[in-house]
């Protein structure tokens, strides 16, 4: 099935992936993780970005992928979230969360 923007929703090793570019990127940092070059890759993984209130439910931010970077003299937490387009409403949105995320915990979104 294709979304408006021409993503193919994929399959690898029973994970399921919005796009092939998403399943790409996927396949390259379980190589990478395989070397040591990172640990604990985690898929779609789930932030609360706002804090729940008497009026709004909690925001959700879902990363694509979530994984410690390993450093020489230290490890760092990444979140990184594929992109095909970048234009449009849902890039903008996507732009909100990733300094929301920033905002509440310090952690810059990469994008690839």
């Amino acid at each position: 099935m294709t979304s408006k923007y021409r993503n193919i929703k994929c399959e690898y090793k029973g994970i399921k992936f919005d796009s092939k570019k998403e399943m790409e990127r996927y396949i390259e940092l379980k190589d990478l993780e395989s070397r040591g070059g990172i640990s604990d890759l985690e898929c779609q993984v789930p932030f609360d970005i706002t804090d729940e209130n008497d009026i709004f439910k909690p925001i959700k931010y879902i990363a694509d992928f979530g994984y410690f970077r390993h450093y020489p003299d230290k490890k760092i937490y990444m979140v990184e979230d594929v992109k095909g387009m970048k234009k449009g409403a849902a890039y903008s949105l996507f732009k909100l969360k990733k300094a929301l995320m920033y905002e509440k915990y310090k952690i810059l979104v990469v994008e690839s």
